[in-house]
């Protein structure tokens, strides 16, 4: 579908649109709600400035900052992961480039936890070329995140200390490493429906295997803390074009889907998205396990209908 049929579906009620999205995921997707959970394994005193991000060192945010968790606790961290019944386990830590010593701390644990838990490793580590890659992927990690957080057009208005293109130079790079890519970003930064839609086809043509889409949760101190936050139909109706876009894809609804979709957090799976992340986010605590938990239940009763 190209870009002019695209826009034309936007002028669909939500109900005919999130019908559409729902044929798409039903002719291209299992009827399964991946679930992953993430550790934030190193936080703040980030040196970029992300707009919207709590963890970068130049805003003035109550976020915590300290150094890589111990590989202790990222095994222990995982087999709780698992035990909540997340298919995958993400180690992120904050920075654009890690140093030698915490990449190979990092290296070593992906290694021990795929060995003793046996959970699907994911990874989001900042900037990575080829040689880190083949250490991660020997290593037992299968998919590496890198969001595109959004449109090379809006790209500088949120981002100045990296450019759109090195984010895709880092997603390239692990492909060539044969990783699987999980690659999304933010919608309600102040972006038009005209730039999500352009990043869901630059995702669509680089071929990610995940699209995680977080929600804007303004948070203070941030030069996005006083955003408005989005209307739930914009969200649904977003969900929708990724799913139409991108077709047999993950669609992962993350930070956001809490505080902006309520209790509409089930019209999302119809509108296109098969998978959550539970168990929290980087700085945002989520739900509890067992709301998401009957969730998935509830989605998959729908689904079934």
């Amino acid at each position: 579908m190209e870009e002019k049929e695209i826009k034309k579906l936007l002028a669909l009620p939500l109900a005919k649109l999130i019908a559409e999205a729902d044929k798409i995921r039903k002719r291209f997707c299992s009827s399964k709600v991946e679930l992953c959970n993430i550790l934030n394994a190193k936080s703040g005193s980030c040196s970029e400035d992300c707009k919207f991000c709590a963890q970068s060192g130049r805003h003035k945010t109550k976020t915590p900052a300290y150094p890589l968790k111990s590989r202790s606790e990222m095994l222990e961290a995982a087999r709780q992961a698992k035990k909540i019944g997340a298919e995958r386990f993400d180690i992120v830590t904050s920075g654009d480039k890690l140093s030698e010593k915490d990449f190979c701390e990092i290296v070593d644990a992906i290694g021990e936890i795929t060995r003793k838990i046996k959970i699907k490793m994911c990874a989001s580590l900042g900037s990575m070329r080829d040689r880190e890659f083949g250490l991660l992927k020997a290593a037992g990690l299968t998919r590496y995140h890198h969001n595109l957080e959004t449109s090379p057009r809006f790209f500088p208005e949120i981002v100045s200390t990296h450019t759109f293109e090195d984010r895709l130079k880092t997603i390239k790079a692990a492909k060539r490493a044969g990783l699987e890519v999980c690659s999304g970003g933010i919608i309600g930064m102040g972006e038009t429906m005209d730039d999500r839609i352009q990043m869901a086809l630059i995702l669509r043509e680089l071929k990610v295997d995940s699209v995680p889409l977080n929600i804007l949760v303004p948070i203070a101190g941030t030069p996005l803390g006083e955003r408005t936050v989005l209307s739930s139909d914009e969200v649904i109706r977003t969900i929708a074009i990724f799913r139409i876009i991108l077709k047999d894809k993950i669609i992962k609804i993350a930070a956001g889907r809490e505080s902006v979709l309520k209790d509409f957090q089930a019209l999302g799976f119809m509108a296109g998205a098969n998978g959550m992340l539970i168990g929290g986010y980087l700085t945002i605590k989520g739900r509890s396990v067992e709301e998401d938990q009957r969730l998935v239940e509830q989605v998959q009763r729908l689904w079934q209908a």
